[in-house]
């Protein structure tokens, strides 16, 4: 495996208090790692010792197979990083914010306004790129800041918490920046509140609770490792019927599922093994159920989060509605 990030035993330790502790990890050339956990769980801490932002308390960290721990100044030229709230200057306009931001990277003037205009024609923001940055709205100062941190074309990009608290639109484009970036061969390190947006992202994820890292693994796997059950979900429309019979009548003619009734024009069949959807169709269909729609349910991401984690994921959902 060509790992571009390689951490050991890495911890962060707050007057005996560890925010991070003992944690270890690689990165993948070209791939998107998430780090996912509620607040507090020492996704940022991570990110800031990576970058050099905090101290480590111990541990080490490699950048391409390089021992850099001590020496994370090196390791900025190649990466780049958006934290969770902005950097960037007020008063000043998008243009100048970028190409800013290209002269602490050493870029010279021309090859600085140069990349400035190319990348704010590819974030959609050449109409605003005069206007100060605090006339922008919450979506455009996030793409603005993806942009300056894609400044000087960084190998890694480390992104917290990008697409919290921006409209649905500007949250759709960011996204889709994020896959065009990983495809052009950018690594990404990714935390967010959003798991779905792990899931749509990622290769593969890492969970933290607590300062330490329960399970990492990729997406796929941790998804099939949850399914303990194969789950069909039939809606239908309304009709008179004796559901009791009706069910009882259906267990004794597929005697290895058992159903509930989800709500009045819903059925849930569950199942250990496989669930061959043809017959049962045809089962419902003799006993005059007009059939609007037949699902096989799968876990998600989510699932798989709360089973190793135990988190309650409405409390962590209203953790980023607060933002």
């Amino acid at each position: 495996m060509n790992s571009i990030i390689k951490v050991i035993n890495l911890c962060k330790e707050y007057n005996g208090f560890k925010a991070v502790n003992n944690i270890n990890f690689e990165i993948q050339k070209a791939e998107i790692f998430g780090f996912l956990g509620p607040n507090g769980a020492g996704k940022t801490t991570t990110i800031n010792m990576l970058t050099g932002m905090a101290k480590i308390s111990s541990g080490q960290i490699f950048y391409n197979n390089q021992d850099l721990t001590y020496k994370i100044k090196i390791a900025q030229k190649v990466i780049g990083i958006v934290p969770d709230e902005s950097n960037l200057y007020d008063e000043m306009s998008g243009f100048d914010n970028l190409c800013f931001c290209g002269s602490i990277y050493g870029m010279r003037k021309k090859e600085r306004e140069t990349k400035a205009n190319q990348l704010l024609e590819e974030f959609k923001l050449l109409d605003a790129q005069n206007k100060k940055f605090k006339a922008y709205s919450k979506g455009m100062k996030r793409k603005l800041t993806i942009a300056a941190a894609l400044m000087h074309s960084p190998e890694i990009l480390f992104l917290d918490e990008p697409t919290t608290g921006i409209d649905v639109v500007s949250v759709r484009q960011i996204r889709n920046l994020i896959k065009e970036l990983n495809e052009k061969g950018t690594t990404i390190f990714l935390t967010t509140h959003y798991i779905e947006e792990a899931e749509r992202l990622c290769d593969r994820v890492a969970f933290i609770m607590g300062g330490e890292i329960i399970k990492i693994d990729s997406v796929i796997r941790l998804i099939d490792d949850t399914q303990t059950n194969n789950i069909l979900e039939i809606t239908y429309e309304p009709l008179q019927l004796n559901m009791k019979d009706f069910i009882n009548s259906l267990q004794i003619n597929f005697n290895k599922i058992s159903v509930s009734i989800k709500d009045e024009t819903c059925i849930k069949i569950i199942s250990k093994e496989k669930i061959d959807i043809s017959p049962i169709i045809s089962f419902f269909a003799q006993h005059n159920f007009y059939i609007l729609e037949a699902k096989l349910i799968k876990p998600s991401l989510e699932d798989a989060f709360v089973k190793y984690t135990k988190i309650d994921i409405t409390q962590m959902k209203k953790e980023k509605e607060k933002r």
